[in-house]
């Protein structure tokens, strides 16, 4: 839990941050979102309710999609940036953890080792589980402003009017276990892919 919140999560909202930032809002900057600091992302009670259920959030990037060309493409661009950075942090993981396993095996003949091994496989595990928890295309997750890119502003409309009710029913649906089986197979399928090309 401890890792989602100082590790994961602040590293995902840094993401969209500095592509916002890349395309165009530089009111980004003046947010102090600029930062791998994880005080600077930390919802606590988004953090309370990790610990509580296992279910949490961050403190959302504050984007102003006016100033962007093409704010639904910029919108989905910054959106896409957090579950890609938390592709490419499962596989610096894996680059790691299969270094050592080929080039140093030696280390996990200790208990430290063996530990920091076991921390290097949850890492890449979290991370492949936020990357597609956060593409499902259910408002607010990223995957929804993703979709919007290929909607018309009047469906883009309609689903920010009723964006509190997604919300509510993504909720219920977390709580209800009705997502594990389907987000249980696509993590794995995308944490094996992260270790087929990592080793």
């Amino acid at each position: 839990t401890l890792m989602v919140i100082f590790l994961v999560l602040p590293f995902h909202e840094w993401a969209h941050a500095w592509v916002a930032s890349l395309l165009g809002d530089k009111s980004i900057k003046y947010r102090g979102r600029l930062s791998l600091n994880p005080l600077s992302h930390i919802d606590y009670m988004g953090a309370l309710c990790l610990i509580l259920f296992g279910f949490g959030w961050a403190k959302p990037v504050p984007v102003d999609d006016r100033n962007f060309k093409n704010p639904k493409v910029g919108m989905a661009i910054t959106a896409l940036a957090g579950p890609v950075a938390n592709i490419v942090a499962a596989m610096a993981g894996g680059f790691i953890f299969y270094g050592i396993l080929y080039l140093a095996p030696s280390v996990i003949a200790n208990s430290v080792g063996a530990y920091f091994m076991l921390f290097l496989q949850y890492y890449i595990v979290l991370n492949c589980s936020l990357a597609v928890f956060n593409l499902i295309p259910i408002p607010p997750l990223d995957g929804s402003k993703i979709m919007f890119a290929f909607m018309s502003d009047k469906a883009v409309y309609k689903f920010y009017q009723y964006q509190q009710y997604f919300s509510i029913a993504l909720f219920a649906l977390i709580m209800l276990g009705v997502l594990d089986i389907p987000l249980g197979f696509l993590q794995s399928l995308l944490s094996n892919l992260v270790s087929t090309i990592c080793s």
